[in-house]
């Protein structure tokens, strides 16, 4: 089935909207159809065997065994509808239409009717009933053929992805919540399997897969696909759990469809209510949403940070409020399979983010943290750089990160950056924000460079050399340095000092303060260049006006403070010995993991200020990834002699323009 059968079978079921009109909103249109949809399909699929099942629950009835199983077998699904009615039937009776459907409804086995409850269907039909639309609706969707023989499973995916697409749209959904297109996820699914090709080829391969935020199952269904055409006797078990009910409602009715446990896809958020979290899987992949925050779940997320440790799930760190795309990885990460003592199990991760998770976050920050556990523990194989404006609700540039605990040999230690952000094709007509795809070739020429990876960076001669990097773990790490310098002051009485001084809490705390700041004020004008010759002085002036010398070193400091002006040719002032650094001059550099900061130290910053110093308690140890950079190609501006040129020609080209307004 082409593109445009996709497009013709959801604008019929979108048509359904000229009826909703001005009794829904836009905004509210994607209740109806969605779930409108999923009835159709799962009749349409349960049509050949509707007499079976009939005579199955005759035979059962009144009889005290529950007839499940034998309602299943005789469905030849994992779902069934007892039933005699149909859309069609209930459409012809308009005025039972309500009563019958709710019917029709309850008699589908428990699997699928929870399916429909995440729809709030029953209200919908209330709603519809009393707009007298429902029998409208209803046979509107009863013209729509969705027989599996006519849209395969694979192609149903497509019609449901461009539905909720639209409701997206119409709902303003935010940027981050976006249905990851097709040829992306065949090129995810690529990198993150075909290294396991010939494992998979084996006989009795099993393998499982985990997405946990699956939305309506796209990436589970295009990994299970590749690894049945590796292995057409493969045997593929998969998992998600999803947050969105209409998503978690489509990906279990597509694996109910497809003869997969639907239990295995879960509903609700995998920070606060992990389903699968005792699970180990072979490949897990994601979508997650970008730069969306996790303060719904922040309680669980911080007490199992704070007290399960390394035996739960972020104990490498946390990020920021309000992006939890690491929090999605680490989650992963968990549910990889140990790697055991002959190199066997292990797993591999494939998931896509923005940029944010490459360099947000300072060093000793969570995300820092967190990619430093990553790199340090030889997990990260790779990342990849998309172009943008491949996904319809953002146009943002976004890449593929690929994990794994058993890198092969020749990536140990390893990490590949690969740029494949020139890689797409100009869509004809744009979808939302998706401006760009990736056609078979840009799939086929990525991954065969991500397999060639290693070989393309060191050969200078290969064609796609420069579209290749490979760094070592720790050429991203680096030591984030607080750089001191002494602070020098020389001490005066000026109007501003004396100001300062007047404003001292532990001056204003003495007996007689105003009597004080009036000794003090004897001096004003004077100066002096060191600390001791100003205490001498300021001492002298306080007594001889009757007074006493306040002590305390609360009031020391806050003299100090108030009459010492920064100056650098001042004297340089100490605590215990040592020079007092000067907060106002304190500096930071990151220094390449490895190197001798010392050295660093003489070498870049004494030539500047020799005096100046490491605060070693201080020194973080850091970890970025800066993409971008490392592919950066200078180009050298153009000719004076050219921009001028142009823009003469520009000025003349105004100036015609401007005449013929004129005349």
């Amino acid at each position: 089935m082409n593109s445009s059968k996709h497009t013709e079978l959801a604008n019929h079921a979108w048509s359904v909207a000229d009826l909703l009109r001005g009794d829904y909103k836009q905004s509210d249109y994607g209740k109806v159809i969605l779930p409108f949809t999923v009835l159709r399909r799962l009749e349409c699929v349960l049509e050949p065997t509707r007499e079976q099942v009939a005579e199955t629950a005759a035979q059962y009835e009144g009889q005290d065994i529950d007839p499940d199983h034998w309602l299943r077998k005789a469905s030849g699904h994992s779902f069934y509808n007892k039933s005699a009615l149909t859309l069609k039937k209930i459409a012809a009776d308009p005025q039972n239409a309500a009563t019958n459907l709710q019917v029709y409804v309850g008699a589908f086995s428990d699997n699928a009717r929870e399916v429909l409850d995440k729809y709030e269907f029953a209200q919908q039909i209330k709603r519809l009933d009393t707009a007298d639309l429902l029998y409208k609706v209803i046979g509107k969707f009863t013209d729509l053929d969705l027989h599996p023989e006519v849209v395969s499973n694979h192609n149903m995916g497509y019609i449901f992805e461009e539905l909720i697409r639209r409701f997206a749209e119409q709902s303003n959904e935010t940027a981050g919540e976006h249905f990851t297109p097709r040829e992306v996820i065949t090129l995810m699914v690529n990198l993150l399997i075909a290294p396991d090709g010939d494992a998979l080829t084996v006989p009795g391969a099993v393998r499982t897969v985990m997405d946990p935020a699956c939305g309506t199952g796209g990436m589970l269904s295009a990994a299970e696909e590749h690894i049945r055409f590796l292995n057409p006797d493969a045997t593929v078990e998969v998992y998600g759990q999803e947050l969105n009910p209409e998503s978690w409602a489509i990906c279990r009715s597509d694996l109910m469809i497809k003869g997969q446990d639907p239990e295995h896809i879960a509903f609700g958020n995998s920070f606060s209510d992990p389903a699968h979290r005792r699970e180990k899987f072979d490949y897990l992949l994601a979508n997650p949403p970008f730069g969306v925050e996790w303060k719904k779940a922040k309680d669980e997320v911080e007490y199992e940070h704070k007290h399960m440790g390394e035996a739960g799930r972020f104990a490498a760190g946390l990020p920021r409020i309000n992006d939890g795309s690491l929090l999605f990885l680490q989650h992963m990460i968990s549910m990889m399979k140990p790697v055991d003592a002959k190199g066997g199990g292990g797993s591999r991760i494939a998931i896509v983010f923005n940029g944010s998770p490459l360099f947000t976050g300072a060093a000793g920050s969570g995300e820092s943290e967190i990619r430093r556990w990553i790199l340090e523990n030889d997990w990260l194989e790779a990342i990849v750089a998309l172009p943008d404006q491949l996904f319809y609700n953002t146009g943002i540039s976004t890449y593929f990160w690929i994990l794994t605990n058993r890198k092969s040999p020749d990536h140990k230690g390893k990490v590949v950056l690969l740029d494949a952000r020139d890689q797409f094709q100009k869509m004809r007509k744009s979808l939302g924000n998706k401006r760009k795809e990736l056609g078979k070739q840009h799939i086929a020429d990525v991954t065969r460079l991500y397999a060639d990876a290693i070989q393309a960076a060191a050969d200078p001669n290969h064609e796609l050399h420069a579209k290749v990097k490979v760094f070592d773990n720790a050429a991203f790490g680096y030591q984030r340095i607080t750089v001191e310098r002494p602070l020098k002051l020389r001490f005066e009485v000026t109007e501003e000092t004396l100001a300062a001084l007047t404003a001292a809490k532990p001056v204003q705390k003495l007996a007689e303060a105003e009597a004080f700041v009036a000794a003090v004020r004897t001096l004003l004008g004077s100066s002096w260049t060191t600390k001791s010759e100003a205490l001498v002085a300021l001492k002298d002036a306080v007594v001889a006006a009757g007074r006493l010398w306040p002590t305390g070193v609360p009031f020391a400091k806050a003299l100090r403070d108030a009459v010492g002006v920064r100056d650098p040719e001042g004297e340089v002032q100490k605590v215990k010995g040592q020079p007092e650094p000067d907060t106002e001059l304190r500096d930071y550099e990151n220094v390449p993991l490895g190197e001798d900061v010392e050295e660093y130290l003489k070498r870049e910053v004494h030539p500047h200020v020799p005096d100046a110093w490491i605060d070693h308690t201080k020194t973080k140890i850091g970890y970025e990834i800066p993409f971008t950079r490392h592919f950066y190609v200078y180009e050298p501006p153009r000719p004076l002699a050219e921009i001028d040129a142009e823009l003469k020609e520009l000025e003349a080209e105004i100036q015609g323009l401007l005449g013929e307004v004129t005349e």
